[in-house]
């Protein structure tokens, strides 16, 4: 509950440009955030106590973070506007009770998650895959692959880092 007002407040009503700060605050709550990373005061969190933010990590503005398991995000990556990321579902098969799960979400360095795209409970998205705008993520993504649609299917593969930059310096 204390986190609920903390995000409401403190966190959201801070200036576009105090990253160091709302790190900070996520990290009061248990989060392992660097402070290199840049979330924007418009993110929304639950159970930060169950996020993981790596290095030079960049969210647009209204990123949701549904964490009722782990969410650890690489570095280098970037979560544009709009992306959700749910780590939590219920049991379909238990009709009667259904059952909370907590299926973790893993996004490698250098990822790309695309404007309003979804990634489900138990995804892992590779270093390098990106998932385009307004896809969805329901099964793992291939690391250096670039994935659209809903669900999401594979368009293209992605210069790896590395070649991208010998390339450029040709």
């Amino acid at each position: 509950m204390l986190w609920s007002v903390v995000e409401a407040t403190a966190f959201r009503w801070t200036w576009p440009t105090w990253y160091r700060y709302r790190a900070w605050l996520l990290r009061c709550f248990g989060a392992k955030v660097d402070g290199r990373s840049r979330i924007r005061r418009t993110c929304r969190f639950v159970c930060p106590w169950n996020l993981t933010v790596g290095a030079n990590t960049a969210t647009g503005e209204d990123v949701w973070f549904y964490c009722l398991g782990p969410v650890t995000v690489g570095k280098r990556v970037t979560l544009s506007h709009f992306a959700k990321l749910c780590a939590g579902s219920h049991d379909p098969t238990d009709a009667e009770a259904m059952v909370l799960t907590r299926p973790p979400i893993t996004i490698g360095d250098d990822a790309w998650v695309a404007a309003d795209a979804f990634v489900g409970p138990g995804v892992t998205i590779a270093d390098g895959a990106i998932l385009g705008a307004r896809g969805a993520a329901f099964k793992d993504l291939e690391p250096w692959t670039i994935y659209g649609g809903n669900p999401a299917k594979k368009i293209a593969d992605r210069p790896r880092r590395d070649q991208a930059a010998a390339s450029a310096g040709a």
